[in-house]
């Protein structure tokens, strides 16, 4: 597949990156600085401004899938800086007619009870909110989308580096816990469950998580 990865320098993005490119995908890596990725066989680097909604239609134009790991978390106001990011991508994916658009969410509007979020808990860390606050409202916009075929995967609570298991369960609006009572999954882990779902298609219009 022709995957255009948009953040694909970042904590996240890496980990899609580098799985995209190990199953032999064609990926088009779209960041704010170029220079922070080095050349490798499949990968096309592009310099994007996820706010320039026409400049990045265009740049999306012609992939199988678009794969969004934006998170606006160097802005000051991470929350008004993820949203407009986020308007502009799925306007933008819109425009360019991409197939589909893959998203990575927050933990924080996963529910931990019936009717009760993560984000809203009072033990939620303040530093967090912002972002999980704009993923939440990216997750209204994306449901509200009338024909836009998206997806988003939302992690555990702790998204960590860790090793690439491949053994992992995957949920629906519930925050999952193991055994032992965490909510975790390594990013190798997570990078796996978004390109089985590029590949795959089982959450059509709909988010979903992943965790131990």
């Amino acid at each position: 597949m022709k995957i255009a990865l948009i953040g694909a320098s970042g904590f996240i993005g890496s980990g899609l990156r580098e799985e995209a490119l190990s199953r032999g995908h064609q990926v088009t890596a779209l960041v704010s600085n170029p220079a922070k990725l080095a050349t490798a066989p499949n990968l096309n680097v592009k310099a994007v401004d996820v706010n320039d909604s026409a400049a990045l239609a265009t740049a999306l134009a012609g992939h199988d899938v678009v794969i969004s790991a934006f998170s606006g978390h160097a802005q000051r106001d991470v929350r008004e800086a993820y949203g407009r990011g986020m308007r502009s991508i799925i306007a933008a994916a819109k425009q360019a007619a991409v197939p589909r658009l893959l998203v990575v969410g927050g933990a924080g509007s996963l529910e931990v009870a019936p009717g009760k979020q993560l984000v809203d808990s009072p033990e939620f860390p303040a530093e967090y909110k912002g972002s999980a606050e704009g993923a939440r409202d990216a997750l209204h916009w994306l449901r509200d989308e009338p024909t836009l075929d998206w997806t988003m995967l939302s992690p555990s609570m702790m998204i960590l580096p860790g090793p690439r298991t491949g053994q992992f369960r995957l949920g629906g609006n519930q925050l999952l816990f193991s055994a032992d009572g965490k909510s975790e999954i390594s990013v190798a882990d997570y990078a796996v469950a978004m390109l089985d779902e590029a590949e795959r298609g089982a959450h059509r219009r709909q988010r979903f998580t992943v965790g131990y």
